[in-house]
């Protein structure tokens, strides 16, 4: 079986206390578009890749999270500036971290939700 970059993560899962309350904080943060599955063990809300040869799923489920961003973290995209996405962390309930981060690939910013996952929000800026 040959491998390559993009096999090495095929899904990430994150734990939440309040799959509602999840499910509005990371629609409104990446204005992304989740999917509740209830044929799941337990239900869970997924974010789909735009073009699954490039990206990967990302799960919400009914967990215990890491407490006050002491957890992996996952970075995420989000639509639009950086700047108004900070803000719109601020507005749903999570908090910003850090300033924004610049890499050769665009920029990010280190954020908790509201459970105190850590998550990084990526702006692309190839």
């Amino acid at each position: 079986m040959d491998y390559s970059p993009k096999d090495f993560l095929v899904w990430g899962e994150l734990p939440v206390s309040d799959m509602d309350k999840a499910m509005a904080f990371y629609s409104s943060v990446t204005g992304g578009d989740l999917q509740l599955d209830p044929n799941c063990p337990s239900p869970m809300a997924v974010f789909k890749p735009a073009n699954p040869e490039i990206g990967v799923a990302l799960h919400i489920y009914p967990g215990k999270p890491a407490t006050n961003g002491n957890g992996p973290t996952l970075h995420l995209a989000a639509q639009g500036v950086l700047e108004d996405v900070m803000k719109r962390v601020e507005s749903a309930g999570g908090q910003v971290v850090s300033e924004p981060i610049q890499i050769p690939a665009g920029r990010f910013f280190y954020a908790k939700d509201p459970d105190g996952n850590s998550v990084g929000f990526f702006e692309n800026q190839t």
